[in-house]
């Protein structure tokens, strides 16, 4: 599991005093980032291999201003050239928010998916999400 830490900021606070659900997309995406760096190591938009092609996010609970947020993410399936994730936002105990997002191993010279190399696939195994019912 990867887990990154976000500290609500005010301007993600809307008119309802809780964080805006538009905000939960970008905090998913930023908990991300070590997962792109796998397949990206230099960062380099040139070299980009992630592309997303679905997300999903069901709201469970009201975030706030003032308290920090954990960002949980697993591998949940890892196919020939595509990952499925399993995302969690929480803020104390409770799970807010959780999702899922598919991304896909792109090759933009070739214009075409790739297989997810042996390497990279190693490293994503170690953050494999088992459920409570396995």
């Amino acid at each position: 599991m990867y887990r990154k830490i976000i500290e609500p900021r005010v301007s993600e606070t809307d008119g309802v005093r809780h964080i805006n659900n538009t905000v939960l997309p970008v905090w998913l995406e930023a908990a991300r980032n070590p997962i792109f760096k796998l397949f990206t190591p230099d960062d380099s938009f040139e070299n980009w291999r992630m592309i997303i092609l679905h997300t999903s996010i069901d709201y469970r609970s009201q975030i706030y201003f003032g308290t920090d947020v954990d960002v949980y993410t697993w591998v949940k399936r890892i196919g020939t050239s595509s990952l499925e994730l399993y995302e969690e936002i929480h803020q104390g105990s409770i799970l807010c928010a959780k999702g899922t997002a598919i991304y896909v191993n792109y090759n933009h010279m070739e214009k075409k998916s790739e297989p997810i190399p042996t390497r990279i696939r190693e490293q994503l195994e170690e953050h494999l999400y088992h459920s409570e019912e396995e």
